[in-house]
């Protein structure tokens, strides 16, 4: 009998910002998939005796295929189960999550989305902040940083991305936010904006710094570093305030 899938948002790391109902999956799964920004502590709420398997993808790292990994969840859930596919973040930002929805539709395979913690949220709460601001930030955009080839996108629409009363949030931008920058400000958006640069949201290592943009983009570009990094620029509240 062919399995079920449940697409299972871990939230940004911390295994206390789960939600009750992806608990309750992992703790009955016969398989977990699972990203590699969703190992560690957060995989201890896995059944005993469940296969684990890690087919995570990280920036500048050797990493399975997204065809593969659709695959490989197809096989597992044809050979029946309860299979989780545990993602990083919320399932449905910046995660490939459609690519596996298509795999698993066009193999009759029923599915499952349970949301999480996106880092964005994570991020703005572990500073102290909000994303939105009732006078001078109405609107919250998202932004990836980098396309399939691990370049900045080039479609992206920086008029909207330029407009400085929108808190902007740029996914998985270290390595191509001091390019963006360049073209952020060549757009119309003041190299004094704020920016903060999270890394490692809701972990141990977790560190939030404040700067402006042109400040950011300067920072980044000297200083590459493998730790997760979400980067926010806007009208952003103080965060002593």
């Amino acid at each position: 009998m062919t399995g079920f899938v449940s697409f299972v948002s871990s939230g940004p790391g911390d295994p206390e910002l789960l939600t009750i109902k992806a608990v309750n999956r992992l703790q009955n799964a016969d398989a977990v998939l699972f990203d590699d920004l969703s190992s560690g502590p957060i995989l201890a709420h896995a059944r005993a005796g469940a296969d684990m398997i890690g087919v995570g993808k990280r920036a500048g790292r050797p990493s399975p295929k997204q065809e593969h990994v659709s695959k490989l969840l197809v096989e597992y859930a044809q050979a029946g189960g309860r299979i989780v596919r545990l993602k990083s973040g919320d399932a449905g930002v910046f995660g490939r999550l459609e690519e596996e929805l298509i795999a698993l539709r066009e193999a009759g395979i029923k599915y499952e989305i349970i949301p999480g913690i996106t880092s964005a949220s994570a991020a703005a709460a572990a500073a102290g902040i909000p994303l939105t601001r009732r006078l001078t930030a109405r609107r919250v955009q998202f932004v990836t940083g980098h396309d399939v080839t691990g370049a900045l996108p080039e479609d992206l629409n920086m008029a909207a991305l330029a407009d400085d009363t929108v808190t902007t949030v740029v996914y998985m931008g270290r390595r191509t936010f001091a390019k963006m920058a360049d073209m952020l400000i060549a757009a119309g958006l003041p190299g004094t904006t704020r920016a903060m640069l999270a890394e490692a949201v809701s972990r141990p290592e977790q560190s939030i710094s404040f700067h402006t943009v042109e400040e950011l983009a300067r920072d980044l570009a000297g200083h590459p570093s493998p730790a997760p990094a979400l980067i926010l620029y806007g009208p952003l509240a103080q965060p002593d305030a």
